[in-house]
């Protein structure tokens, strides 16, 4: 077994993330397999380019036979599972590639993992790690004086793509349980930072309100997130793999709740100072409240009291410095956010806000 780890779905916002942060942190090579779908972006790794540390795959998950030549070609010592669907409204209205991926993705992992663990000299054996990576959506939702999401809360997933998250996670237990395959599971609360695909909330907001575009807020506003900077959550990821206690399952939180109309005018006033623009005037006039995405989740809070107490890990930075500094990667990098602004980003946005704003606002 070779000192060199797999990483899926390492050209995706968390992943590329990951895949930056342990060839900068460690000496091991790394093997980055991603199929390159919308969310996927080699332009995230160009820092890697003639890296002979990175070696990047573009396939599938769900291919069985690469999958298993990954394996015997690299024999490496963990996976690190990241690849998946992870966009709630597109679930909402494409379901099926989040079971397929999510689900059938990650049983396929699992068979090729638990065939070459199975065939490794003894320490090698008690060495060898498959980690995989979820979230906080499987839990459901929490009331305003619900205590935090924790490792026993039982799932209640509310979404097609919570749901299909919940079945990998079920299904990595249950290979641990049944086969003895050495697994480690994170669950972590909304990522933001650097590379993140502008369809999520921060940096659409982030980037609309650069341009002076409305600023679509679901129902209210008031739905609540805990909010992890990704930087923190790699390193999360990493202490994990390196000291977590096998089959158990970690939640990782940046202990900072804060609900959307929040998070919109904190990136409205950061706008305002950092790149004002009198044509545009106060960002905050931008925002334009639309219909509630169905089965909104009001609340998600985690509790990382395990992580923090078992494996010494606690988030680097709060939501305010957390914000700032993805504000500003985002001001220093438009050359890469016009990069992957692609047709088929587009038309995702008027599939999904046409109606909601109405077709002569729909210009974002």
């Amino acid at each position: 077994m070779n000192d060199c780890v797999i990483v899926t779905g390492g050209a995706g916002f968390i992943g590329s993330n990951f895949v930056l942060q342990w060839v900068a942190n460690t000496e091991s090579e790394v093997v980055n397999l991603d199929a390159l779908t919308y969310a996927g972006n080699r332009g995230n790794l160009t820092s890697l380019d003639g890296n002979p540390r990175h070696n990047f795959v573009r396939g599938d998950i769900c291919d069985a036979s690469l999958v298993a030549s990954l394996f015997e070609r690299f024999q490496p010592r963990a996976i690190l599972h990241f690849a998946a669907e992870s966009h709630v409204d597109r679930s909402i209205t494409g379901p099926d590639a989040f079971v397929q991926t999510n689900v059938f993705g990650t049983f396929t992992l699992l068979q090729a993992a638990k065939q070459y663990w199975e065939k490794l000299p003894a320490g090698d054996k008690e060495r060898f790690r498959f980690l995989h990576v979820s979230t906080d959506e499987v839990y459901g939702t929490l009331g305003p004086d619900d205590p935090a999401f924790s490792e026993t809360t039982p799932y209640a997933p509310n979404s097609p793509y919570a749901a299909s998250k919940a079945g990998s996670d079920h299904l990595v237990r249950a290979y641990h349980h049944t086969y003895g395959l050495p697994t480690l599971t994170t669950n972590c609360s909304n990522n933001y930072g650097p590379f993140q695909f502008p369809e999520k909330l921060i940096p659409l907001m982030i980037l609309n309100a650069l341009e002076g575009k409305p600023l679509p807020v679901y129902g209210d506003g008031l739905n609540i997130r805990d909010w992890l900077f990704v930087e923190d959550h790699c390193t999360a990821i990493r202490t994990v793999l390196e000291r977590g206690r096998l089959g158990e399952t970690y939640n990782v939180g940046g202990n900072s709740e804060r609900n959307n109309i929040h998070v919109v005018h904190t990136i409205c006033d950061l706008l305002d100072e950092l790149r004002p623009d009198a044509a545009i005037g106060s960002r905050r006039g931008l925002i334009t409240y639309v219909k509630d995405r169905p089965g909104h989740d009001r609340r998600y809070a985690i509790n990382a009291d395990k992580i923090s107490t078992e494996l010494g890990w606690k988030p680097s930075e709060n939501f305010e410095s957390g914000i700032r500094a993805t504000v500003t990667w985002y001001l220093e990098h438009l050359d890469w956010v016009n990069e992957i602004r692609s047709g088929a980003y587009q038309q995702w946005i008027e599939l999904n806000y046409k109606e909601r704003l109405g077709a002569e606002r729909l210009s974002l």
